[in-house]
């Protein structure tokens, strides 16, 4: 499988490239040169499957340049060791936990396999220095998932004062081969300064630089898998009723993962993008204007995305025709009072407690649904990450400890000069 380049799609590179490069001229994502179907027989007997057998046989088509079959396996049987469940909430939905991993959110599944990519990758003469920008988990996630990885440094962006306390912790308690920036900022700030560190030729003419974002196809791709694995746990329940799934979305890359799984054959009637304040995917659907816009702090911080990245690749996967994605997609906005809302109402009819995002896609679920369609919203993490939230609303609700005196960071202006000096250093 070889990936181009959006914005120049003769800049044509295999799997590897894409994933050390990151990003193509000018700033372009690399997308599939296609996406493979699966036979209808692999959603038939997928209930007969080991997740192991589903992702390998999903994920294989696009790194066959990279990986054998084997060696495929062999990585995600190291991703894959913690459970996805599904657990039923209320009679038509349920959530998908994708919160069992080290550091309890949806993207230790990108995270660790990109990881072991670069890992692979990488020369370790010459180490690649991975830069990521974040709203909260994806730090998390890349942390932990880089960690003592030999041949790679990884600096981590994220802006200050906008991300919780345990977030912060688990970015800047590392250290080894872990930097963590803190910015004077907002998160589109800091994708800007890694975007432009990406684009920088005398930059990378001293640094061989990566991505672990989910601009990055290595990030975003890989979570496709648990989607099946969904599919997998559903599929009795469903009952003749069409499946709609709904993704809380900040930069996109978690829905767009889900639309190339549609696209391969998983049978899903629609998805549900749920929206914080940070509307502009909403207010695209319905003006059909795209209109880039500063982000808005909110309770479900890891959604606080005002210029998406991976909106250019929705566009690309259906040939920039609005009313193809209208017909696949819905956008749902919900406000923080909403979104306490759903958290104490869950918690006080059911006993389950949801975290900030995944009561966005809980409620916009519920907002989007018939009667004709079974929903699943994707529970992107563990409340515990988000204490200081839960808590205006189940005052019982426990306080993880974390001790910051004792982490290492550095601070910054939001200056492209200041974060270059860093990645130098």
């Amino acid at each position: 499988m070889n990936y181009y380049n959006i914005k120049h799609k003769d800049e044509i590179v295999s799997f590897k490239e894409a994933t050390l490069r990151g990003l193509g001229k000018d700033k372009g994502l690399f997308v599939p040169e296609h996406i493979p179907t699966l036979p209808t027989s692999f959603f038939e007997e997928i209930t007969q499957k080991s997740n192991i057998e589903i992702a390998t046989e999903a994920l294989y088509p696009y790194v066959n340049d990279s990986f054998s079959r084997e060696e495929l396996q062999r990585v995600l049987e190291e991703v894959f060791v913690f459970d996805t469940p599904v657990k039923e909430l209320l009679s038509n939905t349920s959530v998908l936990e994708l919160f069992h991993g080290p550091t309890m959110a949806f993207k230790d599944v990108g995270a660790r396999f990109m990881a072991r990519c670069l890992g692979k990758f990488s020369d370790k003469d010459n180490p690649t220095t991975v830069v990521v920008a974040t709203s909260g988990d994806t730090g998390s996630a890349v942390a932990n998932g880089f960690y003592k990885v030999e041949g790679v440094r990884v600096v981590i962006l994220f802006p200050k004062g906008k991300v919780s306390p345990f977030q912060e912790y688990q970015m800047t308690s590392l250290g080894a081969n872990i930097q963590a920036v803190e910015v004077e900022g907002t998160f589109d700030d800091c994708q800007a300064l890694v975007k432009q560190a990406l684009s920088d030729a005398s930059l990378k003419a001293e640094r061989v630089l990566s991505s672990a974002n989910s601009i990055n196809v290595a990030r975003f791709l890989p979570q496709m898998l648990y989607y099946f694995f969904a599919y997998k746990q559903v599929k009795d329940l469903l009952e003749g009723k069409d499946w709609v799934v709904a993704v809380p979305s900040g930069n996109f890359g978690n829905l767009t993962a889900g639309l190339y799984a549609h696209a391969m054959g998983l049978p899903v009637s629609k998805f549900v993008a749920a929206n914080n304040a940070n509307d502009t995917f909403a207010i695209y659907l319905q003006t059909g204007s795209y209109q880039a816009k500063a982000s808005v702090p909110t309770l479900s911080n890891a959604m606080d995305v005002g210029d998406p990245s991976n909106f250019v690749r929705i566009q690309e996967l259906f040939g920039y025709n609005l009313e193809a994605i209208r017909k696949m997609i819905t956008a749902v906005v919900i406000s923080d009072k909403e979104t306490l809302d759903e958290i104490a109402y869950i918690h006080n009819t059911l006993g389950y407690t949801l975290d900030p995002h995944s009561a966005v896609g809980h409620l916009a679920l519920q907002k989007a649904l018939l009667p004709s369609q079974y929903g699943t919203v994707l529970s992107t993490a563990s409340p515990k990450k988000f204490d200081e939230v839960i808590r205006q609303v189940i005052p019982s609700f426990p306080v993880p400890e974390v001790d910051l005196s004792t982490c290492h960071k550095k601070s910054i202006s939001n200056s492209y000069e200041a974060y270059k000096d860093i990645l130098l250093s």
